[in-house]
């Protein structure tokens, strides 16, 4: 599929073709590879070219050429239509005898808009372009086509979560509508989980999973009707280390690695 023709920004005069400026083509042949000057027509002695931009440079920022109208000097300018200008500057007091006016919109209220402009001889015919009139010995022809409109880019419609949804949420209530007792449970928790890091097993204490009982010679002591102070308590307590309490709870898993590391019998 050919890819989309460009429509064009602007339509002006120029003296000669190395005197349109950086955005601008000059036509310098007509179709049938003739040259395209216009001659005394242009009201310069050594003639003038037509040029078109096709987005390098335009007339007017941010629009394309809709239309183009070839009128004589004695035709009013038509409503919305500008006359084209002349480069390198302008010579108003040149007499002309014909004069060409463009239109200019912005591309997003333009529907169709001029694609090309052609010279050719006064008897050629050419399909795809309207004749738009004739300036000398030539006639004038231009080519339109639709604007490709940009289309914007799709925004996403913001996600509404159910209630359902929120409740199998993994991250924590907002901290303001937590109570006091939540607001302590979790600070305990997150202490109790910097001592103990279960992300390894390298962070496993020998305590992991070891039940606890009170020993019997302090439960007599801690009965309801027991007057004995805490102090006293306390004192008959050793206190030990995390490093005893590994020490003294060590498994070295000596008889299961044997047990592994044997060699089944052979089978005969």
């Amino acid at each position: 599929m050919a890819a989309a023709e460009a429509p064009l920004t602007g339509l002006a005069w120029v003296a000669t073709p190395e005197a349109a400026p950086a955005g601008w083509t000059a036509i310098t042949v007509t179709v049938e590879g003739a040259a395209a000057n216009l001659g005394k027509g242009f009201g310069h002695k050594g003639g003038g070219y037509l040029c078109v931009s096709t987005g390098g440079a335009q007339a007017v920022p941010g629009a394309v050429v809709t239309d183009v109208q070839v009128l004589s000097d004695r035709s009013p300018q038509p409503a919305g239509y500008t006359r084209i200008p002349e480069f390198p500057e302008p010579r108003t007091g040149l007499s002309r005898k014909k004069r060409l006016y463009v239109k200019l919109l912005p591309p997003d209220t333009a529907e169709t808009a001029v694609l090309d402009v052609k010279l050719s001889s006064k008897s050629k015919a050419l399909p795809l372009y309207m004749r738009i009139g004739e300036i000398g010995n030539f006639a004038i022809w231009c080519k339109k086509g639709p604007v490709l409109q940009s289309s914007p880019q799709p925004v996403p419609k913001p996600r509404t979560i159910s209630a359902g949804l929120k409740q199998l949420s993994l991250q924590p209530p907002d901290s303001d509508q937590k109570s006091p007792a939540a607001r302590c449970s979790i600070k305990r928790a997150s202490q109790h989980e910097s001592l103990y890091d279960t992300s390894n097993i390298y962070g496993l204490s020998a305590m992991d999973g070891v039940p606890f009982t009170l020993h019997p010679k302090f439960e007599s002591k801690l009965s309801s009707g027991s007057t004995v102070s805490r102090p006293a308590i306390l004192a008959d307590l050793t206190v030990k280390s995390l490093a005893d309490i590994e020490k003294e709870y060590d498994y070295a898993f000596i008889v299961e690695r044997t047990a592994a590391a044997r060699l089944p019998p052979s089978v005969c």
